[in-house]
């Protein structure tokens, strides 16, 4: 009789082959029965609709959406090519999220196809598919973007209505930004008679500082004959920047992203209440929260540490070779990370209490900061020492987000720009604020990205006088939903409150302990 352990092993070869070949989206037929039956039942496989899986891990955490966020794209990729084959394709509002650089999981994928059922289909975690029947653009107006089918970026934005303008200011400026010059734009237009969208698209475009794009989408229409009049499809403010062609999405999405929320910012967090000239003082009030913060900061990331380890580890009093329980060595490990990347860090507080340029300091130190962080667990043979040189190479998922960090190649066109932004920023507020959210936003490393974030975020603080900020670890929930909103929705008004009440004292909603 085979044991038990042994069918299981079985079951999970079968997936492990599957996964080597790349599914992601696993129909029943890719598994004999018995083999799925025991992957279910074990936790092994999730059902997402009637015969198609996805691959989970068993974990604590029931109900965990991590996994689903990071298989949504591929896997509605392969369930919609195997419906439809080629005949189909993502409206042309998500279609243009997905040129902006925006890979956010929407609640609801609207999707085009001729066989389409009109209908709603429930996926996973309050995100559903709707496919109504609908016929294709012309095969020259479709493109295929990380696997989906999508409209071209002059197809999308002519078919585009105004209220997607109006809903979506980051992701259409910074579609319209991607636009090299007028001519596939034109060619659509004047065959489809689209007087009252170039007059839209004209405005659209004037607002981006694209004055020529705009006068030739005018002048050749009506050179053909049709009537324009330019209408602004934007109800908020036109950027106080230009955007070039050839710039990357995602450094125009930052750049606008950031535009967008200084408003915000600067009418919700409190003044600052300037540089302080006692750098000594200020040093030693960051020494001794130390204990509180690296407690709260680390309890944060899930990791178990209590203030007595972390003042054991602190004094040097720990052993990375110790024979101990692995989940407490990890621990132990990550507390002298911290300890070592938290003097790291003074040393740049230092620097911006004696006047030097915040975004500067960050932008030179950050990756200090993250090796030193990471440097106990390459000496205890956790990590590689390659992992602590320069930005992630991989894709990483954010747990329960629906928000996708960019790609690798993606982060290294963002991070100089952010600190460009952060560098040239005046407001502190805003340095504060929009500096923390955009850093774990872009994602930069595979791991510690909120642990760096908050550090940016006190060095910000400290330039401008305000104390230490230590975000409470019974303030999580509220915590990453505020940045869950700013992420997905661009609503940054709430981490502006949450933020502006620690620094201020306001306890806020939901605080506890």
């Amino acid at each position: 009789m085979t044991a038990p352990s042994e069918k299981l092993a079985r079951s999970l070869n079968a997936l492990h082959l599957l996964q080597e070949r790349g599914v992601v989206a696993i129909r029943a037929a890719d598994l004999p029965r018995t083999h799925r039956e025991r992957l279910v039942r074990h936790g092994f496989l999730q059902p997402v609709m009637k015969g198609w899986y996805i691959a989970v891990s068993p974990d604590p955490s029931t109900g965990d959406s991590t996994v689903w966020y990071a298989s949504f794209w591929s896997f509605c990729a392969a369930y919609l090519r195997t419906r439809f084959g080629a005949r189909w394709c993502l409206s042309p509002e998500q279609s243009l999220a997905l040129h902006a650089g925006n890979r956010t999981v929407p609640s609801q994928l609207l999707v085009r196809a001729p066989k389409g059922r009109n209908r709603v289909t429930a996926l996973l975690h309050g995100t559903a598919l709707l496919e109504v029947r609908a016929a294709l653009p012309d095969a020259e107006d479709v493109v295929e973007l990380d696997g989906m089918r999508a409209f071209s970026l002059s197809a999308a934005l002519i078919a585009c209505p105004a209220r997607y303008f109006q809903q979506n200011p980051v992701d259409a400026r910074t579609a319209l930004a991607l636009v090299p010059d007028a001519s596939d734009l034109l060619r659509r237009l004047l065959d489809g008679g689209h007087s009252m969208v170039a007059g839209r698209l004209a405005a659209a475009f004037r607002g981006i500082g694209r004055e020529r794009i705009a006068n030739e989408i005018v002048e050749t229409m009506r050179t053909a004959g049709f009537t324009v009049r330019e209408r602004d499809p934007f109800d908020t403010p036109a950027p106080a920047l230009s955007l070039r062609w050839d710039v990357s999405p995602l450094v125009q999405r930052i750049r606008l992203m950031w535009d967008a929320m200084r408003g915000p910012v600067l009418d919700r967090f409190p003044a600052p209440p300037g540089r302080r000239s006692d750098v000594d003082a200020v040093l030693e009030g960051i020494e001794e929260v130390y204990v509180t913060d690296a407690w709260h900061s680390l309890s944060i990331e899930g990791y178990r540490v209590s203030p007595a380890l972390i003042e054991r580890v602190r004094g040097g009093a720990w052993n990375p070779d110790r024979n101990e329980e692995d989940r407490a060595h990890r621990d132990a490990l990550a507390a002298r990370g911290y300890w070592q990347a938290y003097q790291a860090v003074r040393g740049s507080v230092r620097r911006v209490a004696e006047g030097e340029n915040p975004g500067t300091v960050a932008e030179e130190d950050h990756r200090i900061w993250y090796r030193e962080m990471f440097a106990p667990s390459v000496a205890a043979g956790l990590a590689r020492p390659a992992d602590l040189a320069g930005y992630r190479n991989t894709p990483v998922y954010i747990q329960r987000s629906m928000h996708v960090p960019p790609s690798p190649p993606a982060v290294r066109d963002a991070m100089p720009a952010f600190f460009d932004l952060l560098r040239d920023e005046p407001e502190p507020s805003v340095r504060v604020v929009l500096g923390h959210f955009l850093f774990v936003h872009v994602h930069p490393y595979p791991d510690g990205n909120g642990r760096i974030g908050r550090f940016l975020m006190n060095v910000m603080l400290a330039a401008a006088g305000w104390p230490w900020a230590i975000i409470p670890v019974e303030r999580r929930d509220e915590y990453m939903a505020a940045l869950e909103a700013a992420s997905v929705r661009r609503e940054i008004g709430p981490f502006a409150d949450f933020l502006g009440g620690l620094v201020d004292g306001r306890p806020g909603p939901g605080a506890g302990g």
